[in-house]
């Protein structure tokens, strides 16, 4: 039997009235798909600290989820004033915080792609739907004046109700909204709701490279507004005095709005600088002043200043300084600047987006002990209370709006909202929020309209709002590439080739048939908005781009991609914290560990890349001249001179150190002086000659004593033993030759003194890090390095020997090893020779047949029947480094434990490799220890060695570094050469120079079981 297909109800038989429950739903999904920017809050205003009375709403809440919208049922309890007793299916919720994060629902994380489809204005079917409930009693000090409701940012789209009383919607997650209470508001038992979906129509413009983190996850707020009070406080200052100058002229430009209420004067007092002024009533002028110290990210002098009427008085911390751009250079207080810079999500692991003040200030002293300077504050405007910090520590920051609808592009930015005038009003209203909210901060010197937006007339008309709002800053927005709106030449991820066209460009007159955007882009600086992509090891090939800035006068800088891993934590059954990326949680569309991309991990531990950084855009340049007894120092500050600093130097050698301090002088931004330090340079003995530039005093960032820079070099070496003779003896299927085992069938090495050893054996490949899984920007037809490595059988060599002989007290043994399918190979030869407690090792490596891929690296595996515990060395340190991120790390004498060995990627990956190495001893868990040492004669770039607890082929299988199980073995490689690392993951691979294409080559080592260096 057949069933008849179910027909539609003629509109007459529709009923007469929805049943509530459909209706609440029908109701909440309009709301939801609304293009507009939302509905009740008052005009945007600028976030000021003020003496009126103020309430925090944040602690406990009720709270209920349920899956979709049209599963939410008006009960009435959710804004019932009357509504006692708690219902069936709610719980508790912290504000601020995302309910994802506390039990409810899952975090979800993608990059480029829209995890729904793309059908705008309409959010998904599946659209989780918050309900928060507060009952609070208003404070007295509030309750006798004008009351704003203030939420500084919930995700995506919330409508507000106050004792049964709608009060509006917000949108525009990231930004701040007010509500009028104050004929709503009484003194007891308020019932404050607030339903909030996790998407809705402005999810099609919140699509930034991070978590979806749905809920109120910043502060909500009740703000008293007394009669006559300031409304908005608005300051624009300037600085004019000489390059360097230490005080000069200001202006203070004063925009105040006022309360209701009051016919006073407005009164601006700094009392540092002697200053009070009455405005009358109305507040604005234009005040002149002098004798002001600058602020610059590098002297961020503030002054604390009031504005007050009879009723309120609002603190402000004034920076005076100038931005402008003149023949295409970026110039603070008429002086050239340079951008050192970072991205920055705002993210915590266990907190999402719901940073603490505390959690923002740890993370600005970290990037100011790294020599960064600048922010981009990816892809919205952060807490306020950051740009409170970045005034008082000092940095140039890029204020980013709250945008992006990078998704469009997987259907070729067809239906993009960025040139869809029905947009409009929401990314009009986006921007007057960023800059209303931001404008009095000094640290602020761009409005960056979003990111990844596309192009459209809609982010025409935002920058012409911000220009109207506030014409003292820059205006920046990466994707106008004909810079026709905008006030910098900014691109992301561009090669360092290119980079350098472009500087050379806009160094040269333009030709005369470029068309008038064109020649206009060449009168405005460039930055590089994100390079570096810093996921996993690397990022590779930024001292390239650092030369770059250096040499062309309009680049103006660059942000690394990123600042911080976005990993979350979670806890294990056994106990354990650990941290998880895209897909973890369930996710069915998602970017994987993308999303662990930072120059710190999750908990703000910095990476190796961010040491490498660290150094290449320090503020001094140090160069070892070569009479050992004298070093170059170049200011490179864009302000300051060096007066505030010292120059610390040491002499360490196997028998003993020295050390002193020179202070420098006020050697000015740009120069160079040469400072000559006492030489002890002693050929017959190994030395490390180190020089620092320390701080002289404390600063607010950073102690006494702290390292801005560093150089250092060695001289001398350790010679290898000589050789001794000695005989093999066969026993069974083994060799015995100076005190070692050898297996016969393939030539290994099996004992040496005692210590039971695998190896070694020739090793072309690593355990992919992030980098090698894509391919590069400038490389888009090839495969990925892993999947050359992969096809090329680099991962499954297979050794064959080819013989065994002795001959004069040397145990030859030859052999060739080769991937399968190919008919390519590299041919070994191991001289053994005894020497002192060990074996000596001559070796020579030649590649034989068509090699047509590079390799990841050349060097030996070695496996040994005992775990490691730590490792003591004469090489690069104290981190570990790669051919083309090797800036921070300096030859020394280090030691370190095998936690400390590695890098703990959230994916594992190849890591913990130290470089440069002359010679290492590897501590054992049985008491065993191995000395390698290298004969600088033969191999004088030293050895990369690395040991781990984990073999290669483990780490590469592995997908998230709590699932690695130590097998008891250490795994040790030494390496004569290594690939390099690049920015693959986004960004151009690895340059040419740091390239591994197959080669020969002829090294000299010394292994011995002892105890000590020698």
């Amino acid at each position: 039997m057949t069933q008849a297909p179910l027909q539609p109800e003629s509109p007459s038989a529709a009923p007469d009235t929805v049943p509530a429950e459909l209706a609440a739903g029908a109701d909440l999904l309009a709301q939801i798909d609304d293009r507009g920017p939302g509905r009740g809050s008052i005009p945007p205003r600028a976030a000021l600290s003020s003496d009126a009375p103020r309430q925090s709403l944040a602690g406990t809440w009720a709270f209920r989820l349920v899956p979709t919208p049209r599963d939410v049922i008006d009960d009435g309890w959710l804004h019932d004033v009357a509504a006692t007793a708690d219902p069936i299916g709610w719980g508790e919720i912290q504000v601020p915080a995302h309910w994802n994060l506390q039990g409810y629902g899952s975090p979800a994380y993608s990059n480029v792609q829209f995890p729904f489809p793309i059908d705008p204005p309409h959010a998904p079917q599946q659209n989780p739907v918050g309900d928060y409930r507060l009952v609070f009693d208003a404070d007295a000090a509030v309750l006798p004046h004008r009351v704003l409701l203030r939420f500084d940012g919930v995700e995506s789209a919330a409508t507000v109700w106050l004792n049964g009383i709608e009060l509006g919607t917000t949108r525009g997650s990231r930004l701040a909204h007010e509500f009028d209470i104050t004929e709503v508001l009484r003194a007891d038992g308020n019932v404050l709701a607030v339903r909030v979906a996790q998407f809705s129509a402005m999810s099609y413009l919140e699509n930034q490279d991070m978590w979806w983190l749905p809920g109120i996850f910043r502060e909500v707020s009740l703000l008293a507004r007394p009669a006559g009070g300031l409304r908005d406080v608005h300051v624009t200052t300037s600085w004019v005095g000489g390059i360097g100058a230490q005080q000069g002229d200001a202006t203070l430009e004063l925009a105040v709005e006022r309360e209701a209420g009051g016919s006073d004067a407005v009164v601006v007092e700094i009392p540092e600088l002697g200053f009070r002024q009455e405005l009358g009533h109305t507040g604005v002028g234009t005040m002149a002043l002098t004798g002001v110290e600058p602020w610059t990210a590098e002297t961020p002098r503030l002054y604390r200043a009031t504005v007050a009427t009879a009723t309120e008085a609002v603190e402000l911390r004034l920076g005076f300084r100038t931005v402008d751009v003149v023949d295409g250079v970026l110039r603070v207080n008429g002086a050239p600047i340079l951008l050192r810079g970072v991205n920055r999500h705002e993210s915590h692991p266990e907190r999402g987006r719901a940073v603490l003040r505390e959690d923002t200030r740890a993370e600005l002293l970290l990037m100011k002990q790294h020599n960064i300077n600048a922010i981009r504050t990816a892809h919205y405007p952060p807490q306020s209370h950051f740009f409170e910090l970045a005034d008082e520590l000092g940095f140039y920051v890029v204020d980013e709006c709250d945008l992006e609808t990078h998704g469009y592009e997987y259907v070729g930015w067809r239906g993009n909202p960025s040139d869809d005038p029905r947009w409009l009003p929401s990314f009009l209203d986006r921007i007057e929020r960023t800059v209303a909210r931001d404008r009095n901060h000094a640290s602020i010197i761009m409005w960056s309209l979003g990111n990844e937006a596309g192009t459209g007339s809609n982010l025409d008309a935002m920058a012409e709002r911000a220009r109207t709002i506030d014409p003292s800053r820059l205006i920046h927005y990466e994707g106008d590439w004909s810079s026709g709106s905008v006030d910098v030449y900014s691109r992301m991820y561009a090669s360092q080739e290119e980079v350098e066209e472009i500087g050379r460009a806009i160094d040269e007159e333009p030709p005369a048939e470029e068309g008038e955007r064109e020649r206009r882009r060449r009168t405005l600086p460039f930055l590089l908005c994100e390079y570096g992509h810093a996921m996993g090891a690397g990022p590779g090939g930024l001292r390239e781009y650092q030369e770059l800035f250096e040499r062309h006068r309009r680049i103006a800088g660059g942000f690394i991609w990123e600042w911080a891993d976005h990993g979350l934590a979670v806890t294990l059954t056994d106990g354990r914290r650990v941290l998880r990326y895209g897909g973890d949680f369930g996710e069915t569309t998602h970017d994987g560990n993308f999303v662990i991309d930072g120059l710190v991990s999750s908990d703000r531990e910095p990476r190796p890349g961010l040491v490498a950084y660290a150094t290449l855009i320090a503020p001094v340049g140090l160069a070892l001249a070569d009479d050992a007894v004298s070093v170059w120092v170049t200011n490179k500050h864009d302000h300051l001179d060096l007066s505030h600093l010292d120059l610390r130097w040491t002499l360490v050698s196997d028998e003993e150190s020295a050390e002193g301090t020179v202070p420098l002088s006020a050697v000015r931004p740009g120069d160079t002086v040469r400072i000559v330090l006492p030489g002890f340079a002693d050929a017959e003995r190994r030395q490390v000659f180190t020089v620092s530039v320390v701080l002289r005093v404390a600063s607010p960032w950073a102690a006494a004593g702290h390292v801005v820079a560093s150089a250092a070099r060695v001289q001398g070496s350790k010679a290898l033993p000589q050789a001794a003779s000695a005989r093999a003896v066969v026993v069974d299927r083994e060799i015995a030759f100076a005190g070692a085992r050898f297996d016969r069938r393939t030539g290994r090495l099996r004992a040496l003194g005692g210590l039971g050893v695998d190896g070694p054996l020739l090793g072309l490949w690593r355990a992919p890090v992030d980098n090698d899984l894509a391919p590069g920007w400038d490389e888009p037809s090839l495969p990925s390095m892993e999947e050359r490595w992969r096809t090329g059988g680099l991962d499954r060599l297979e050794e064959r020997l080819v013989g065994i002989e002795e001959h004069d007290g040397t145990l030859l043994v030859r052999t060739r090893s080769a991937p399968p399918t190919f008919d390519v190979g590299v041919d070994v030869e191991y001289r053994w020779q005894a020497a002192a407690d060990g074996l000596l090792l001559d070796l020579t490596v030649e590649p034989t047949g068509p090699w047509t891929i590079d390799w990841a690296r050349l060097g030996l595996d070695l496996s040994v029947d005992a775990a490691p515990r730590s490792m003591r060395w004469w090489g690069a340190g104290p981190g570990e480094s790669w051919p083309d991120v090797a800036d921070g790390v300096l030859p020394g004498r280090f030691e370190a434990d095998v936690s400390a060995l590695r890098t703990d990627h959230v994916r594992p990956q190849e890591s913990g490799s130290r470089r440069a190495v002359q010679d290492a001893v590897i501590e054992l868990t049985d008491g065993w220890s191995l000395l390698v040492r290298n004969d600088a004669e033969f191999w004088p770039d030293g050895l990369a060695v690395t040991v781990s607890e984990f073999s290669r082929a483990q780490i590469a299988a592995t997908t998230h570094a709590d699932a690695l199980v130590a097998d008891g073995r250490t795994h040790l490689s030494l390496d004569l050469a290594q690939h390099g690392v690049g920015t693959s993951a986004c960004g151009p691979g690895v340059l040419h120079p740091y390239r591994l294409s197959p080669r020969a080559a002829r090294a000299r080592l010394w292994f011995s079981t002892a105890s000590a260096m020698r």
